[in-house]
């Protein structure tokens, strides 16, 4: 019963291809466990949880570490996407398009060209 009511979670997390993953049932409540690559698909995570269960479910415990905490996440450009496309997608806010193009100086020289295909990092803010 639990578990059908978190299979979204459960989904979510193959679909992320969530790392060292470990679900079980104990005395009522869902545990889960396992390691996101990046900080964003572990705040994915999270959000169908609470999306689920409330903002405080009590029918749920959730332990998932993040394999590359370096990085917020890396993204892979997709035609028509802009840098601040990019940056509302992932911070909410256009503007911070900056800090993308900072994080990869690398292999960017101007923000306003970008490729498909492109792995871009997306740095913790």
């Amino acid at each position: 019963m639990i578990k059908a009511k978190y299979q979204s979670v459960l989904d979510l997390g193959e679909k992320l291809n969530i790392q060292d993953g470990d679900v079980r049932v104990e005395n009522g409540q869902l545990q889960v466990r396992g390691t996101a690559n990046t900080q964003y698909e572990k705040n994915l995570i999270w959000d169908e949880i609470k999306l689920v269960g409330g903002t405080e479910p009590s029918d749920i415990m959730a332990d998932i570490k993040v394999a590359d905490e370096s990085v917020y996440h890396r993204h892979t450009v997709a035609s028509g996407e802009s840098l601040s496309k990019i940056a509302k997608h992932y911070y909410k806010d256009p503007m911070k398009y900056h800090a993308i193009f900072k994080a990869n100086s690398d292999i960017l020289k101007n923000p306003d060209v970008i490729h498909p295909g492109q792995e871009l990092v997306i740095p913790n803010l």
